[in-house]
């Protein structure tokens, strides 16, 4: 049995507990919200923080939306979803650290059904978490992906896997032929344990995205920076504006459906910066980034 309102009481406590963690960590600057409503039907909550000591700039927005029929772009792969009316409920949260030696990070995690009168219920989670480093450390990065393998093996042993090769394969800007960052976990189309271990298993990888990012941020927050580095950031910022808005599915979803704008956008960050042709000097950290924006087997 679909039990959605205890997917909701979760979404909503998992928002709560991540903005009292970023808070927190912060300690200057607290979170700011929007409760809002869409004419469509269903509304969220959206929450930002800006201009912190360590954090520039945070989002984490639930939303539950819900409409009568699925937009053409969104049944094109999945023609049983035609003619259903639909919901989707989520928390989708990105951090971005002034500081260029602490990463950004991005996690979500959702519920989709589709219904008619006439047939069963369509339903899956989705969700996971990834770091995008710009000056990464290998510690850190080890960290990431053993606090993601913990959450999801107990499930199975080859869900690590799996799901952090989706990862590496969903957050690939093709353009530029890298990755976003060093991955973490990416699943969609859940429901294959059942409505109640598939709930389950979505918690698992909410509730670890805390646990796998906040020890990072408290080794890295106290590293000084240069005025080159902080520029290097901005640049590497730009590439994470490029995928979100050219590539993320949630985005086009979010924006081909009528969704509000202003929390569907809600991840970009505050500044980033493009250059034309730019090359990183040979030898240096900037030129090492390269190195990580490529699948890596990190355990």
């Amino acid at each position: 049995m679909i039990d959605f309102q205890s997917v909701e009481i979760y979404l909503l406590q998992l928002q709560d507990k991540i903005c009292n963690a970023v808070e927190a960590e912060d300690g200057h600057v607290q979170f700011q919200q929007d409760q809002w409503e869409r004419q469509e039907g269903g509304g969220g909550r959206s929450r930002t923080l800006s201009g912190g000591a360590l954090f520039e700039k945070a989002g984490v927005g639930f939303s539950h939306v819900k409409g009568a029929e699925l937009p053409p772009s969104a049944t094109a792969l999945r023609p049983e979803l035609v003619g259903r009316s639909w919901q989707a409920m989520g928390v989708s949260l990105v951090i971005h650290p002034e500081n260029p030696h602490v990463p950004t990070a991005h996690a979500n995690v959702r519920f989709f059904l589709a219904e008619n009168d006439t047939k069963d219920p369509i339903w899956w989670f989705g969700g996971g978490f990834d770091l995008t480093p710009f000056y990464p450390v290998d510690e850190d990065c080890v960290h990431f992906h053993r606090v993601a393998k913990e959450a999801v093996e107990p499930f199975g042993t080859e869900y690590y896997q799996q799901y952090k090769a989706a990862c590496d394969s969903y957050f690939y800007l093709p353009h530029r032929d890298e990755t976003r960052g060093i991955g973490g976990l990416f699943f969609d189309d859940f429901n294959e344990l059942g409505f109640e271990q598939s709930f389950a298993f979505m918690q698992s990888v909410g509730n670890a995205f805390l646990p796998a990012y906040i020890p990072i941020v408290r080794r890295r927050k106290g590293t000084t920076y240069s005025v080159r580095e902080r520029e290097f950031q901005l640049y590497r910022r730009g590439r994470y504006v490029e995928f979100n808005l050219v590539y993320d599915r949630g985005t086009l979803f979010g924006l081909q459906s009528g969704g509000r704008a202003e929390s569907i956008l809600m991840s970009m960050p505050p500044l980033a910066r493009w250059e034309y042709g730019y090359v990183p000097l040979r030898n240096t950290d900037e030129a090492r980034l390269s190195e990580y924006l490529r699948p890596r087997d990190w355990l």
